[in-house]
């Protein structure tokens, strides 16, 4: 049972870990989208 027990928080414990780093990936996408500069082809001279 305990084996059971630990499994479970182990797994638990690794999905939290798993959403975390998506949501920190999605943020560094979302920051890196808002401050890129703009390419040089659209400068418009």
């Amino acid at each position: 049972m305990k084996k059971l027990l630990l499994f479970a928080l182990a797994v638990v414990g690794g999905l939290l870990v798993y959403r975390q780093i998506q949501a920190d990936r999605a943020e560094q996408d979302l920051w890196t989208e808002a401050t890129d500069s703009v390419p040089s082809g659209s400068s418009g001279s």
